[in-house]
């Protein structure tokens, strides 16, 4: 289960890689604020994949 669940979020968090470079690209961000938005996408994302890893665990 745990490996099912590694290849998922790997595969989840390429997805909203690739989404938030594409918003940074259609609206012109500048270059030093994409480190930030990158940092805290992939932080949210990471927390919400955990969260329910646990949740899936615990039920």
């Amino acid at each position: 289960m745990l490996l099912v669940f590694v290849v998922f979020s790997i595969f989840v968090l390429f997805i909203f890689n690739s989404l938030t470079y594409r918003l940074c690209m259609q609206t012109e961000m500048g270059e030093e604020k994409q480190p930030n938005v990158f940092r805290t996408i992939n932080v949210l994302i990471t927390i919400l994949l955990i969260s329910s890893y646990v949740e899936v665990i615990y039920t």
